[in-house]
């Protein structure tokens, strides 16, 4: 059954052309009405061309983000510890992949066009998540990026389950549910390395000490500064600020780190009774947009890995898509 913002019709509703500008207002007006009323909005349904491109431009960094993060820990499979410690690692390696799948698929059903997202990416038209161009130093660093990164992850995006546009939401469901996996082994990892020698316990800390400020970068900038945050609120793509997002995961990480027995490394951390929330220090923003614009300690690196694993799969690519012809000329012969 169609909904009141959905045309019965198995194509997107495009007015004539003649009709646009009358058809345009009450288009619009069933849009508001829907995200108001809490209704997911799918593709076939009619959205205003900035919602569509806010959602291509979050969606398509989201999945980048995925598939760049790939890197870090990868770096570290040969050099597990134990076979169990690197069966962990490459099922979660192999998370992000899927993650980045589901989100470019998610933005295909906006009409983006998934080789024009990944040109764009090996480009530097599109940016990913500042976070993973920093170096994984010690094997402690996988259990910071799951602990700290994945946790700042899924701050962000449960509430993006409950996303205006339906197949993002979706997306979204199943992400969450993999990073939960993700950042309870980065905490089981650290705590472990914790309570063990002195030089694992200092290791730990290093890490740690590394990979606070950047975690707390990944909201985005703040709020007074956020030129998308606002918008995708009122369309209900993003529900809450950047800023508020910070904050929850900030009151989430103190606890967990005295229970691993680590130090948060800002001296300005202290509960504030009446704000029932904890103070924390000044982030050095200028590092943030440094990094953002290509000048961090990993990024040309990173980059260059991707463009080079994407040109090496190109015949992967060309044989599945020879396999699928064949395949679909095979079955119209049999039919």
């Amino acid at each position: 059954m169609a909904t009141a913002h959905q045309p019965p019709s198995t194509a997107p509703h495009h007015p004539a052309a003649g009709a646009a500008d009358t058809a345009a207002p009450a288009l619009e007006s069933a849009f508001d009405a829907a995200v108001a009323a809490d209704e997911r909005i799918e593709p076939r349904d009619w959205m205003p061309d900035a919602y569509r491109a806010t959602l291509v431009r979050q969606i398509a960094q989201h999945a980048h983000s995925e598939i760049i993060g790939m890197q870090p820990e990868a770096n570290w499979i040969t050099r597990a510890p134990s076979l169990r410690r690197k069966a962990i690692l490459m099922a979660k390696v192999q998370d992000e992949a899927g993650h980045g799948l589901y989100l470019y698929s998610a933005a295909e059903t906006l009409g983006a066009s998934r080789d024009d997202l990944l040109d764009k990416l090996h480009s530097g038209r599109q940016k990913y998540s500042s976070i993973f161009n920093y170096p994984t130093l010690t094997w402690a660093d996988v259990g910071a990026i799951g602990w700290l990164v994945d946790g700042a992850a899924i701050t962000n995006q449960v509430p993006l389950c409950r996303c205006s546009y339906g197949p993002y939401a979706r997306a979204m469901v199943r992400v969450c549910k993999e990073e939960s996996f993700h950042q309870r082994q980065g905490y089981e990892l650290l705590l472990a390395l914790s309570r063990g020698t002195p030089a694992q316990h200092a290791m730990a800390q290093d890490a740690v000490d590394r990979w606070w400020w950047p975690s707390l970068m990944m909201f985005g900038p703040p709020d007074a500064e956020s030129s998308h945050s606002e918008q995708s609120m009122i369309w209900k793509i993003k529900r809450h600020s950047n800023d508020e997002l910070r904050q929850r995961f900030v009151d989430i990480c103190v606890p967990q780190a005295e229970s691993l027995g680590l130090t948060l490394p800002d001296p300005d951390l202290k509960w504030n009774e009446e704000r029932g929330q904890h103070d924390f220090g000044a982030i050095d923003w200028s590092e943030f947009w440094s990094v953002l614009k290509g000048n961090g300690p990993c990024n040309e690196q990173r980059i260059t890995q991707r463009r080079r694993a994407h040109e090496e799969g190109a015949w992967v690519r060309e044989a599945a898509a020879a396999h699928a012809v064949k395949h679909s000329e095979r079955k119209e012969a049999t039919a």
